[in-house]
């Protein structure tokens, strides 16, 4: 007989990342809502490879009490349970500002709002924004930049979720920094579909947390037959599959490939 167990193999395939929003990619302006109107500002930006971009900063630096709110537009979910907002900015180093006192700050943060509607209930100010969105993170950039210096480009990744309603809009709150968001990409995992010992898996989104495993039902390729049930994979918060059960193997007269992907005839399955 020719016998796949599904405890034995699974294939290296990379994960599947599903972008939902890349402003990276945007050349008309954005529009983006602004509150107050003197906080965030769009501008536009040259690229290395002279490609423009659209971004945005802040740098209200000098008055107290700042609390400047930038909110995305709309973002369709999917089947979205956690998505990764990916962000490039640079900040200005508070040392190097004179005159700010205690004012000055080298973070700003992350936060969305669930919605079922495209048309999120307008927050007309910064309190009304905090009450109405969820925090995500603080974010701190690795690298500063001092006056007529040369910005180093900061990464970071926040992940936000588990989401459940139809879609969402992100939202970037200062407090008295001096950001340059060069773009923001939200996306989210699935796990490729693969076949492996003569069992074939769909493509899976990914779960609603850093831990969690979303089983995915598998079936047999073609001339092949289950040997033991259920016959399933775990799909991981990365992309990536794991812990497979269950087998299958090639029905009489028909004979497995080296790569245990497919039963193929005129043979005997042995």
């Amino acid at each position: 007989m020719d016998f796949g167990i599904l405890l034995c193999l699974v294939p290296t395939v990379l994960a599947v990342d599903v972008v939902l929003l890349d402003t990276e990619l945007e050349q008309d302006e954005l529009n983006w809502l602004v509150t107050p109107a003197n906080g965030w500002e769009e501008a536009v930006a040259v690229d290395q490879n002279f490609n423009t971009m659209r971004t945005y900063r802040v740098c209200n630096v000098e008055g107290p009490n700042q609390d400047n709110w930038l909110r995305s537009t709309y973002i369709a979910r999917g089947e979205a349970q956690m998505v990764y907002v990916a962000l490039r900015f640079t900040v200005r180093d508070c040392s190097s500002i004179v005159s700010v006192g205690g004012s000055c700050r080298e973070t700003f943060a992350v936060y969305y709002l669930e919605t079922d509607s495209e048309s999120a209930p307008e927050a007309s100010t910064a309190a009304r924004m905090k009450a109405a969105y969820t925090k995500a993170r603080d974010v701190t950039g690795q690298h500063v930049f001092a006056l007529n210096g040369r910005g180093k480009v900061n990464r970071a990744t926040v992940p936000i979720g588990p989401l459940r309603k139809a879609g969402f809009h992100l939202a970037f709150r200062d407090r008295g920094a001096c950001v340059n968001l060069l773009s923001v990409r939200a996306s989210y995992k699935k796990c490729p579909s693969t076949v492996t010992n003569l069992a074939r898996f769909p493509e899976t989104a990914a779960g609603h947390d850093l831990t969690s495993l979303v089983i995915a039902p598998g079936a047999c390729v073609a001339n092949a037959e289950e040997v033991s049930v259920p016959l399933k994979m775990y799909c991981t918060s990365e992309g990536g599959w794991v812990v497979p059960i269950g087998g299958c193997r090639c029905r009489a007269g028909y004979q497995s490939n080296e790569e245990h992907t497919e039963c193929a005839g005129n043979g005997i399955a042995s």
